[in-house]
């Protein structure tokens, strides 16, 4: 996670292309700002935007309720990193997203039957969640409609998540109950997976 005066100047640079009316901002501000989720991108570059709005804006994409929740948080995880110039970029995970029809719903599907913890929902109803099992994280996204063709592709994954144990977890979940697309099978090429499928028809893949 970037420290906290990287984060300070980046809500800087927010409110700059905010007011410079820089467009790809705007839509930024309406996936992470509820208020703004309504208006057209004009509407939200006119719009009164401060810096404790860009300020909470990333507090949401880091999944922290608050600006102030962030600057509360444990010490390391806003630590700074000191990398040489010419150190190679690391990557520290990826947060895939989910299109559902019902966020608190979805929750609950992840929580009872796979057993994530629900790290926060955000948005009176929810419109956006993030689900954490282990190192696994998934943000759930609610959208009005499916956006992906099934029925063009039937195998399409929305997430990969490689698994130690791949098979007590299959265990666990043919237990409670979960939809499985495809049950644990050992690939040609070595890997043992199988596949879930959520109440929104996302598959998510299990590999060990």
């Amino acid at each position: 996670m970037p420290n906290l005066d990287n984060l300070k100047k980046q809500a800087k640079q927010i409110v700059r292309w905010h007011r410079e009316g820089y467009y790809p901002v705007a839509e930024r501000i309406k996936a992470g700002l509820p208020r703004y989720r309504n208006l057209d991108d004009g509407a939200v570059l006119s719009a009164a935007f401060a810096l404790r709005d860009a300020q909470e804006l990333l507090a949401h994409e880091l999944g922290f309720q608050s600006w102030q929740a962030l600057r509360a948080s444990e010490p390391e995880a806003l630590a700074h990193e000191e990398h040489p110039a010419d150190a190679e970029p690391q990557l520290n995970g990826a947060f895939p997203q989910l299109f559902v029809a019902d966020v608190e719903a979805s929750c609950r599907f992840f929580a009872t039957t796979l057993g994530f913890t629900v790290c926060f929902q955000y948005g009176q109803p929810p419109f956006y969640a993030l689900v954490q099992r282990g190192g696994a994280r998934l943000n759930l996204r609610y959208v009005p409609q499916p956006v992906l063709n099934r029925k063009a592709d039937r195998d399409l994954l929305s997430a990969s998540i490689p698994v130690a144990n791949v098979k007590a977890l299959f265990l666990e979940y043919k237990k409670s109950g979960a939809a499985m697309h495809q049950t644990l099978k050992k690939q040609p090429w070595g890997a043992r997976d199988f596949i879930v499928e959520d109440p929104d028809g996302n598959l998510i893949h299990f590999a060990g």
